[in-house]
């Protein structure tokens, strides 16, 4: 056996992992262009009642990370945030459970947070990809860029409203992100095994 097929299997096995953790990131994005969605249907209303939505999904979410990265064991470099993901969204889940109906100001700044911390994974998967010189960095950190100006704009503006548009754009924005690094896994992997 050569030594390229001895890497190869390896490799693919963790491009295999990789496009797991991947869509999980687009499914992510996809409920919280569902969210933004209700927000601008009934903003009165889905205050209330998306606090304890987004307070369990945050939570089930954080559980399913946490237990993700134990199982791997911290592996797969491009999405190696997979602990720290976890106990942010358990904590942000816990808040929202608590707060209940009070969650309408605290609401806001949490989802601001979390697309700013999503930028930053964004970012730190754009620099990931500028280093192992695949091309589409640029499109990943200007779409992080975004997430990021649309995560501060949401922590200060308490028209619900206006935060479920903010919340669409930063779904939209984050499946084509997040589809434009699953269609790269395989030339990485060709590189890596070359």
């Amino acid at each position: 056996m050569s030594k390229a097929e001895i890497i190869k299997r390896p490799v693919e096995q963790i491009g295999k992992d990789v496009k797991k953790s991947a869509w999980s990131a687009v499914i992510e994005s996809l409920a919280i262009l569902i969210l933004g969605v209700l927000f601008i249907a009934w903003p009165d209303t889905m205050v209330k009642v998306v606090a304890y939505i987004v307070g369990a999904f945050f939570i089930v979410k954080g559980l399913f990370q946490i237990i993700n990265y134990y199982l791997e064991k911290g592996q797969n470099d491009f999405f190696n945030n997979n602990l720290l993901m976890g106990v942010v969204s358990v904590l942000i889940g816990i808040t929202a459970l608590v707060m209940g109906e009070d969650i309408a100001n605290v609401f806001r700044v949490i989802v601001g947070i979390f697309l700013i911390y999503e930028s930053l994974v964004r970012v730190n998967t754009a620099t990931k990809l500028n280093n192992a010189g695949i091309p589409i960095w640029r499109y990943v950190l200007l779409l992080a860029i975004i997430i990021l100006v649309l995560g501060i704009f949401v922590t200060f503006n308490d028209v619900a409203t206006v935060i479920g548009w903010m919340m669409v754009v930063a779904g939209i924005i984050g499946i084509v992100s997040d589809t434009l690094f699953i269609s790269q896994i395989n030339y990485v992997i060709d590189r890596l095994t070359k």
